[in-house]
């Protein structure tokens, strides 16, 4: 291995977590162009992502890998899909009510929270000190950025905007813990083309039902091409890469610049501010995510089974 390999596996997975920052913001664009519902965005979005991965998959020759995943549990690989598609479409809709920051936030803070406590419970066994104080830190944050929220200038619905926050960050934690597994029987692309593609069945024809203004203009389809390649195809391929020549750990750096890219644009394009408290909160969440993996919470917060944000 060269000397360049690892830093060049760190820029990589660097650029996926930014990728993944801009998300929310091109939610918000495309809402500005046309009022599609969230469940129809998210269709699109998992949608044109499963049809690049698997064509990747196929031009790759990993079909085989593929094979493996369903043939050892399908139906929990199907599930994993289900609650990946599920958790981006309660993020969406938790942007549009309370914005981009409080909802990155939030759910990216509150998932690997809600993992190590389930690690705690099903060890029988009380978290050490220093996971206690990370835990409590991260809670403390979401405290404050979630009562900060009405009275920043965020989104309209602050109050259901984080309870939709917080549900995202619930299925992203159920999804998580339950593609983990999978992950010991195929490699992450053959694992993200599956668990994305069961996602888009769930999410396309929920997304059709709940019709809405159709894709017309090269400007909305640009966004929604975005989100699909970009925000998932191409931020995983880059995770991917990346984690060929860096540890696993070092994923972290993803899960950190997420809500930081997502809290700069937001700022920065939409004028979104979170006002003092909100902002200390959110450096709690982050100092306990970043903690998690220091005190060894025995995940990443970035995990290679389901998809990011």
């Amino acid at each position: 291995m060269s000397s360049r390999s690892p830093r060049l596996g760190l820029v990589q997975v660097s650029l996926a977590g930014v990728l993944w920052g801009t998300g929310g913001l091109a939610v918000q664009l495309l809402r500005e162009r046309v009022p599609m519902s969230v469940l129809a965005i998210s269709g699109w979005r998992t949608g044109i992502a499963a049809v690049v991965l698997v064509g990747t998959v196929l031009a790759l020759r990993r079909a085989s890998e593929v094979r493996r995943v369903l043939g050892h549990r399908p139906w929990t690989a199907v599930a994993t899909g289900l609650l990946t598609g599920s958790y981006q479409a309660f993020y969406f809709a938790a942007v549009i009510s309370v914005g981009v920051t409080v909802s990155t936030v939030v759910a990216l803070g509150l998932a690997p929270v809600l993992l190590t406590g389930a690690e705690s419970v099903l060890a029988r066994r009380m978290p050490r000190r220093g996971k206690l104080l990370v835990l409590a830190a991260a809670l403390g944050g979401l405290v404050l950025v979630s009562t900060s929220a009405g009275g920043a200038q965020t989104g309209p619905h602050p109050l259901r905007g984080v309870l939709l926050a917080c549900g995202s960050g619930l299925t992203y934690a159920l999804a998580t813990g339950l593609g983990r597994p999978l992950a010991e029987v195929s490699s992450p692309l053959a694992l993200a083309a599956v668990t994305t593609s069961a996602g888009a069945l769930g999410m396309v024809p929920v997304g059709l039902v709940a019709g809405g203004p159709a894709a017309q203009d090269l400007g909305t389809l640009g966004l929604l091409a975005y989100l699909g390649v970009m925000t998932l195809a191409v931020a995983y391929a880059l995770l991917y890469a990346g984690l060929r020549t860096i540890e696993g750990s070092a994923a972290l750096v993803a899960t950190l610049l997420e809500p930081v890219t997502a809290a700069v644009l937001a700022a920065a394009v939409l004028g979104e501010r979170l006002g003092p408290l909100g902002l200390v909160g959110a450096l709690l969440i982050l100092a306990a995510v970043a903690g998690l993996d220091e005190g060894g919470a025995g995940t990443s917060p970035v995990p290679e089974g389901p998809a990011p944000l």
